[in-house]
């Protein structure tokens, strides 16, 4: 599969019985993975969604502290999250997770659930102490589910109303798994 299958969509799930598919989430670590992450981004946030306009690459994008999680259903890149220590010097301090997306074909696996779980389990296993993110208000009991709180009134965030949540990375980092590296 190529990163323009992604994109185009052609990578979509064969029709048959609704099997249960085999959902993994580990580190990107090559440039193929990359490749991956970025074109998930891109077919979520700029195509599907159009939040961005061209392309959602940002200061994050070239920070070597930023970290991005692919995860796969079947072996197939289906979604990504990115996360970061706010503060780079301080990385036993506040993280954040951003950039969340799943391949629309790829929703009904929940694969957003192991997602979430491998990127506040990798800031906790690095020794951060909290984890934030802006959450579409659509995905506040999602996000509550996993044990995540609202922090304040929703805000604009990138130009739409979002949800600033946090989740205690200390509490998390006692039985969570970090993505596999």
């Amino acid at each position: 599969m190529t990163t323009t299958d992604i994109i185009t969509g052609s990578a979509a799930r064969r029709p048959g019985p609704a099997a249960r598919p085999r959902l993994e989430c580990k580190l990107a670590s090559d440039d193929a993975d990359l490749a991956y992450h970025h074109a998930i981004r891109r077919s979520v946030f700029v195509l599907e969604q159009q939040v961005f306009a061209r392309s959602d690459h940002d200061i994050r994008d070239e920070d070597a502290s930023t970290m991005r999680i692919l995860g796969y259903a079947d072996g197939e890149p289906a979604g990504t999250v990115r996360l970061f220590p706010i503060d780079p010097g301080e990385p036993t301090g506040d993280w954040q997770g951003d950039r969340l997306a799943v391949l629309t074909q790829f929703r009904s696996t929940l694969l957003g659930l192991p997602l979430v779980r491998a990127a506040v389990a990798t800031a906790a296993a690095r020794g951060g102490s909290r984890m934030i993110a802006h959450v579409q208000p659509a995905n506040r009991t999602f996000f509550r589910r996993l044990g995540w709180t609202q922090v304040g009134e929703p805000e604009v965030y990138l130009g739409l109303p979002h949800l600033l949540m946090e989740i205690d990375l200390v509490a998390a980092r006692a039985g969570a798994r970090p993505a596999n590296d």
